[in-house]
C-alpha cells in the first residue's frame, strides 16, 4: 500500500476524495448523482445514492450504477483492493432497479444484475443474479428470480 501514489495521482485521488466526502452530506440527489458524474462515475435515471455512501477514491470511474437504483446509507462500493504484496482493480457494475441495503460493502470485480435486492449490512464479494435477493457476509442468495 506504501506505493499507492505511484497508481494514481495524489491530487486527483485528494480531489476525488473531497467531492465524494461533501456528495455523502447532501441530501438533494441531483445535485449529488452530478457530482459523481464529474468523478466519471456513470449514474443512471433516477438513482438514489443515501447519505454518507463511499464510493472507491482511486477509481470511481470504474463504477457503473443503472437506472432507478438506490444504494443504501453508509454502502461503500469499492474498485480496487490492496493485498500484503500486491493490488489489484476491477469495476463495479450495478445493474437497473438494484436495491442495496444500508451499510453494505460491494468489493472490486462485483456485478449485480438488474432487478437484485441486496439487505442491509452485507458484503457482496461475488456477482449477484438478475432479482434475486442476497445478504450475509459473506452474501448469499436468500431468494432466487424462482422465489426459492
Amino acid at each position: 500500500m506504501w506505493g499507492w501514489s505511484k497508481i494514481r495521482n495524489p491530487l486527483r485521488v485528494a480531489l476525488n476524495y473531497l467531492v465524494i466526502r461533501i456528495s455523502g452530506f447532501l441530501p438533494s440527489l441531483k445535485i449529488k448523482n452530478a457530482l459523481y458524474r464529474s468523478l466519471g462515475v456513470k449514474v443512471g435515471k433516477n438513482v438514489a445514492i443515501g447519505l454518507e455512501v463511499t464510493f472507491d477514491i482511486f477509481f470511481p470511474e470504474l463504477i457503473e450504477i443503472g437506472d432507478n437504483s438506490v444504494i443504501g446509507y453508509h454502502s461503500t462500493l469499492l474498485c480496487h483492493e490492496f493485498l500484503v504484496d500486491k493490488w489489484k482493480k476491477g469495476p463495479v457494475s450495478i445493474g437497473k432497479n438494484v436495491l442495496i441495503g444500508a451499510h453494505t460493502t460491494v468489493l472490486a470485480g462485483v456485478v449485480i444484475e438488474s432487478g437484485a435486492t441486496v439487505s442491509a449490512c452485507s458484503l457482496v464479494n461475488a456477482d449477484v443474479a438478475r432479482d434475486a435477493l442476497v445478504g450475509g457476509v459473506p452474501a448469499r442468495e436468500i431468494r432466487s428470480e424462482s422465489g426459492t
